[in-house]
């Protein structure tokens, strides 16, 4: 209401939509909140019927043309306080059109991690909200989020365009949760484990799978076993993957194995449980992920079955993707020669790409600022020819940048699996939050490894604190592992742990504004 940007991320059922709906109600423009699944626009339009809070529409895919007329014709009369919309809309000109005349007050971005690739969710039309927002006028914007680390909060400003947003970042602990990492010797005896640890749990449960087939099998081992179980994952049909989530949030099945592709708006309050059979692909999705259990408060297991070697994939995926500065080149020529907009469909077309490739080299050029990437998906450059060799490899280098820091993310991971520390301080260290061990609600509390947290006060690099190195160059602490141990996550260069005797002794870090 001061009128400030603002970066909220707080946990599901902590009330970030009741932020917009109070704020918007209080505005004499419409609020448009860009919403990434049609049942969580459902769910939304409800609330705020319900409430009485406004007048709210969506548009989206399940309306008739008549509807979608209707609805941008009630837009443009001032009808609607609340219109909601996937960021997919953003690139038809009509909407974008009737957008620009309702002059909205306050632009919501829900689901906001979509935007960082770094996120466990990207979705490409995510970045392109910030072009919109520019076309928009640049509104009052508020980007909201249960789940964000440093990183992806960087990203998110970044992408959006934020003008020195407020961030509010809290609600990470969830101490009903207990946490624990089972390691295991081979695939057989991880099920053997998995069946009898779920014999020990209430249920309902959610049981994470890497794979389509993972999940299918796994499913089917439990119904052998008498349990009322579900599967679903992003290769089944659209109405099977409706009826599973409708079975599992009714209580018709109790276990539901999936894939990632389940998660996002599944609210069900009274899981029991979520167990992993393989790892995820960063702490940020585990987090997200483990968030679906005990939302009603009640006590809950998250438990990761590992199995040395399980990383392997996840190293395989972080260290590719690597781009070739002719290609780059090659790419930027074909934009420059267009002289008008290109679009990514006829760039795909001519040079035979994958819809992901094409996606990772128009973003690493528009990152470098070799491209401009419109709110429609169109393409455009100002570069001279001359410029285009240099900024292609500045975009490669850019690429080799993100491909460390995801291998950086993953060793996150690896340490979060190895630690003998607590758990839960491990992790709410990872999103930018100290705690004081022990939890006793994790395997290594319990298990009396974990002492009483000793809390470093005189540390010269405190937790949260900016650093500039004089080779990786700026970052901030995470956190302490000992009094000598710290980490620190670079901005270009990732996580990494130093050694505080050595920092000192060889002057390897300053306090950023530090003379």
């Amino acid at each position: 209401m001061e009128g400030r940007d603002t970066l909220a991320i707080m946990p599901t059922g902590s009330g970030k939509s009741a932020i917009y709906q109070i704020t918007g109600r209080l505005l004499d423009a419409p609020t448009v909140v860009i919403s990434p699944l049609i049942a969580l626009q459902q769910d939304q339009v409800e609330s705020i019927e319900e409430a009485g809070i406004g007048e709210a529409a969506r548009l989206n895919t399940t309306l008739t043309a008549g509807e979608r007329e209707a609805t941008l014709e009630a837009l443009g009369e001032g009808e609607i306080d609340f219109i909601f919309l996937a960021p997919e809309q953003l690139a038809n000109e009509e909407t974008l059109e009737h957008l620009i005349a309702a002059q909205p007050g306050l632009v919501v971005i829900d689901e906001a991690h979509c935007v960082s690739e770094w996120g466990h969710d990207f979705r490409p039309a995510y970045q392109r909200i910030g072009a919109v927002l520019e076309t928009l006028g640049r509104p009052l914007t508020l980007a909201i989020t249960a789940t964000a680390s440093p990183p992806v909060r960087t990203e998110i400003i970044e992408s959006l365009g934020l003008r020195d947003p407020a961030i509010h970042a809290y609600g990470f602990d969830r101490p009903n949760i207990s946490l624990a990492v089972t390691t295991v010797g081979n695939d057989e005896e991880k099920t053997e484990l998995l069946l009898k640890r779920i014999g020990e749990l209430a249920t309902p449960g959610i049981i994470y799978a890497a794979t389509r087939a993972r999940a299918e099998s796994l499913a089917a081992t439990l119904n052998e076993a008498g349990y009322r179980t579900g599967w679903y994952h992003g290769g089944l049909p659209k109405k099977e993957r409706e009826a599973a989530q409708e079975d599992f949030m009714a209580g018709d099945t109790d276990i539901m194995v999936a894939t990632t592709a389940f998660g996002m708006g599944i609210d069900k309050p009274d899981v029991r449980f979520v167990l992993h059979v393989d790892v995820s692909d960063s702490l940020d999705a585990y987090y997200q992920e483990i968030g679906r259990a005990g939302r009603d408060g009640g006590a809950a297991t998250a438990e990761l079955f590992f199995q040395p070697g399980d990383l392997s994939l996840r190293r395989f995926f972080a260290s590719g993707g690597a781009l070739a500065p002719d290609e780059l080149e090659e790419l930027l020529q074909a934009i420059k020669r267009a002289r008008t907009p290109v679009d990514p469909r006829r760039l795909q077309k001519r040079f035979d790409l994958a819809d992901s490739r094409l996606l990772r080299l128009l973003n690493r050029l528009a990152e470098v600022g070799a491209v401009t990437i419109e709110p429609d998906g169109v393409v455009t450059t100002t570069l001279k020819p001359k410029e285009i060799p240099e900024k292609a490899k500045e975009a490669a280098q850019a690429q080799k940048n993100h491909i460390h820091f995801a291998q950086t993310r993953v060793e996150m991971l690896r340490h979060y699996i190895d630690t003998h520390a607590c758990r839960r301080e491990y992790l709410l260290n990872y999103f930018g939050e100290e705690y004081a061990a022990p939890c006793n609600n994790c395997d290594n509390c319990l298990s009396g490894e974990t002492q009483a947290q000793q809390v470093i006060t005189d540390h010269p690099f405190p937790i949260g604190s900016r650093v500039v190195h004089t080779v990786w160059g700026e970052g901030a602490v995470v956190r302490h592992e000992d009094e000598d141990q710290f980490v620190i996550l670079f901005n270009e260069a990732g996580y990494r742990t130093l050694s505080l005797a050595l920092v000192e002794e060889q002057h390897l870090l300053t306090l950023a504004g530090a003379a």
